[in-house]
Formats: structure tokens, sequence, C-alpha cells
């Protein structure tokens, strides 16, 4: 076994702690990838975003010039 073998034999999937199936990695099979998707895609995972603020630290009123849309 090469170095990258016991990487992917050490690691686990993230959503049920079995071992990484290479074909599926970084999860254990295309079920939990699956799984993983739809989270993303209901919105269960989300970033946080930071509401933009003027250089004051005040936030801008809607509709003032340089907002993003």
């Amino acid at each position: 076994m090469n170095e990258i073998d016991n990487q992917l034999s050490a690691a686990r999937c993230p959503l049920c702690r079995k071992p990484v199936d290479a074909a599926f990695k970084p999860f254990c099979s295309k079920r939990c990838a699956d799984i993983d998707l739809n989270r993303w895609l209901s919105g269960v995972y989300a970033v946080p975003v930071k509401e933009d603020e003027d250089e004051d630290g005040t936030r801008l009123p809607e509709g003032e010039p340089g907002e993003k849309s």
C-alpha cells in the first residue's frame, strides 16, 4: 500500500462514518453523496454571508448606488 491508499483506508464518510470508497470520495457510497447533495440544494447547508456596510459602518439602504443586486 502506498501513502494515498493508507489515507483512503483511514478516511471516514462525513455522514455515516463508514470507510471511504475511492469511487465516491469523500463519501462511502452514492447514497451518502446524494444525501449530501440534497442537503446543499435544499438549503440545509448554507454559507454565512456578511451584510454590506458603508465605510462608516452603517448598512446601505435598499436601491443605493454601489449596492450589489
